[in-house]
């Protein structure tokens, strides 16, 4: 039986798959899953979704149930906050819990949203979405109906203002950008959300970002850098996140956009891997580092992670993929655009039935498909080809996208 003690510090997705990868691989050291909240490891996805609606239980977010990590013998330690991490030394400092020696750390420490750092944000009923806790207060205020100004059109703000028209809510979308999610893949798909949101009644106010929340105690209004004034009964900001690296910085690892690690995830400390919202790696696939933020780099990452940690040689090279869920629009996305990148549609656009995909000098770079399904296998073949394609091909509908590959 080993007597090494592998510590994983983000009691999250990641770290809760990281934990079932090592038992899975037989390990049979000791593991300890560390966690802020009071929660057993839950999946984030349906905080803007399902379960922000009332349509789904809080017990079918969860990655395990208690039974499995007694099971298991993972030392769950919720509700527990690291204040220090010392490499070197194999050392956790857990504040007032005293100390914890470790072999082999894995950080999985996730992501906070970025709050606005504008007048009025004190006032009460701004609220961010991160924890169940969070979305239990929005839950909350859906109940009691009313107008609900969403700051921010990214992929929360955008399932969010979603998910409150879907309740019968009056929804104001305010965007600095010029189109929801324009920044990452352009202005045709920003068009298509933009006219998703517009047809289920929400009113959008674009390239007009928030400058002030106003009310007296509560939040009334959010005014704009055009001087508009959107009335409300409550906000949520959905702003973007930073990832948690100040325990890592403080400790000495390498940072930059989240803590830097080489193609098996190991940090600058050889003792010290990292999985999920707060991994910069390097990406052997892109030969550059990759930062992803989402639910399925979590769910993979995390296990690699672990793999990693038991001594595994293979780099992780899955292409990013995410997925999104707005009225009856459902999409999946992989591989890794920029807004320059040429987006040709094969499909239905104007019905909303079509994939998208981005190219770069002929080779396709990502690949975004809505209401289309089994194809997410393609495209991400496609985009490991590395070879260009030829675009009426590729939109031609009558050409098995397989074909291609």
């Amino acid at each position: 039986m080993s007597d090494q003690t592998f510590v994983i510090l983000g009691a999250s997705l990641a770290g809760a798959k990281a934990a079932e990868e090592l038992r899975e691989r037989g390990f049979d050291g000791r593991v300890v899953l560390i966690g802020t909240e009071e929660e057993l490891p839950y999946e984030r996805p349906p905080l803007s979704k399902d379960y922000l609606r009332g349509e789904s239980a809080r017990d079918g977010m969860r990655v395990h149930d208690q039974a499995f990590y007694e099971d298991q013998e993972i030392d769950l330690r919720l509700g527990t906050t690291a204040t220090a991490i010392d490499p070197a030394a194999g050392r956790i400092e857990l504040g007032r819990r005293g100390e914890l020696q470790f072999d082999i750390l894995l950080l999985t420490t996730g992501s906070s949203p970025r709050r606005l750092q504008l007048p009025g944000a004190e006032l009460d009923g701004i609220h961010y979405l991160r924890t169940i806790a969070d979305c239990d207060a929005i839950r909350a205020r859906f109940e009691q109906g009313g107008h609900v100004a969403v700051v921010g059109g990214g992929w929360i703000g955008s399932e969010v203002a979603a998910s409150a028209r879907q309740r019968g809510l009056d929804v104001t979308l305010i965007l600095a950008e010029s189109l929801p999610n324009v920044q990452v893949f352009g202005e045709k798909i920003g068009q298509f959300y933009r006219d998703v949101h517009a047809r289920q009644g929400v009113e959008l106010v674009l390239g007009d970002g928030a400058t002030a929340f106003e009310g007296e105690g509560s939040v009334a209004r959010v005014r704009t850098e055009s001087g508009r004034v959107v009335e409300c009964d409550f906000v949520v900001v959905g702003a973007g996140v930073t990832p948690n690296v100040e325990l890592g910085q403080r400790a000495g690892l390498d940072t930059e956009n989240g803590i830097l690690a080489n193609p098996r995830l190991q940090t600058s400390a050889p003792n010290v891997f990292v999985a999920g919202d707060v991994a910069d790696h390097w990406h052997p696939f892109y030969e550059k580092r990759v930062h992803v933020e989402h639910w399925a780099n979590a769910l993979n990452q995390g296990p690699a992670a672990a793999r990693s940690m038991l001594g595994d040689k293979p780099p992780y090279d899955e292409l990013p993929y995410f997925f999104s869920d707005q009225y009856d629009v459902g999409m999946e996305y992989s591989g890794l655009s920029d807004p320059s990148d040429r987006v040709v549609i094969r499909g239905d656009f104007d019905g909303g039935e079509f994939i998208a995909f981005w190219l770069r000098d002929g080779l396709v770079t990502a690949g975004m498909n809505i209401n289309v399904w089994d194809v997410n296998e393609h495209v991400q073949a496609l985009i490991r080809t590395r070879k260009p394609v030829n675009v009426a091909t590729l939109t031609d509908t009558d050409v098995p996208l397989e074909s291609l590959v």
